[in-house]
């Protein structure tokens, strides 16, 4: 079976697609980070995108092909809640209704700002139900597309313009990416900034980082298939707990990614901490 998987022109094409809809979050480095690592640091803070992380980026360029005669319910997508937003935002930019599967203990905030742009949230039990199942239900009821929070061409893609950004403002300050770390879930922005960097950087390491207990994607690149997580629930960093990589960010990931490392609540913890104290940045467990 042939893969539908992105490549590099397509996160060019999706960089043309945001144009003057998301945002290009600066590179920012601190001494004080520097003194910390013991190397110089840059930081991406895409909480600074629409909604507040990089989600808008890939749902914004799949839900801008949408075939509005084959769907006219519109999107449907599940989510734990940035992923929701973004979905919910740029379905309402772009004229288009929108529901979204969400689970009951997502933070009341997250589900609170999806309702705020628009969808209608569905909430399952994260323990005992299948999110995906219900979604695609959902869409074949209301004729809608379902957008896939991480394994679709278009989502990756646009996050993938996260990589383009990053190279090429590294290459304007004169500097090159020696690694790259990215925090993965399903492996749709890691492998989209992986896509996008090592074509302009091939010797770049691109590093994902995921929970303590919810690491199937560094478990699934030692042993050569889709692993799966014991559990649902059970971090601080809500964001990042998908049961199993997708089927394209896994190929991508076997090709493109160089190692994985795990991270615990505590040192999550810390990290938020020091972004806040230091950097004087907000950022969410998933992307600390």
């Amino acid at each position: 079976m042939t893969l539908d998987v992105p490549e590099f022109d397509d996160v060019l094409a999706a960089q043309r697609r945001l144009a003057g809809h998301a945002v290009r979050t600066p590179l920012l480095s601190h001494p004080v980070l520097d003194a910390r690592v013991g190397a110089r640091v840059l930081v991406k803070p895409e909480t600074l995108q629409r909604v507040g992380a990089f989600k808008f980026r890939g749902a914004y360029n799949r839900i801008a092909e949408v075939d509005r005669e084959r769907f006219p319910g519109g999107v449907v997508a599940c989510s734990s809640g940035n992923h929701a937003q973004g979905v919910a935002h740029a379905a309402a930019l772009l004229g288009l209704s929108s529901h979204v599967v969400m689970p009951s203990d997502a933070p009341a905030l997250k589900i609170a700002r999806t309702r705020a742009f628009g969808a209608e949230v569905v909430l399952y039990d994260r323990d005992k139900e299948d999110r995906e199942a219900i979604a695609r239900r959902l869409a074949e009821a209301h004729r809608a597309d379902f957008v896939h929070p991480f394994d679709d061409r278009g989502v990756i893609a646009g996050q993938g313009t996260v990589g383009l950004e990053l190279a090429d403002d590294a290459v304007d300050m004169g500097l090159a990416l020696d690694m790259v770390l990215v925090p993965c879930s399903g492996g749709g922005l890691a492998s989209g900034i992986a896509l996008a960097v090592k074509h302009h950087m091939p010797s770049t390491r691109v590093i994902i980082v995921e929970p303590h207990g919810f690491d199937d994607f560094g478990r699934s690149l030692q042993s050569g298939r889709r692993e799966h997580n014991a559990r649902a629930s059970g971090s601080i960093a809500d964001a990042l707990m998908a049961s199993t990589p997708g089927v394209l960010t896994f190929a991508l990931g076997q090709r493109l990614f160089d190692a994985a490392v795990t991270v615990t609540d505590d040192e999550i913890a810390a990290a938020m901490r020091f972004a806040f104290l230091e950097l004087k940045l907000v950022v969410e467990p998933g992307g600390a």
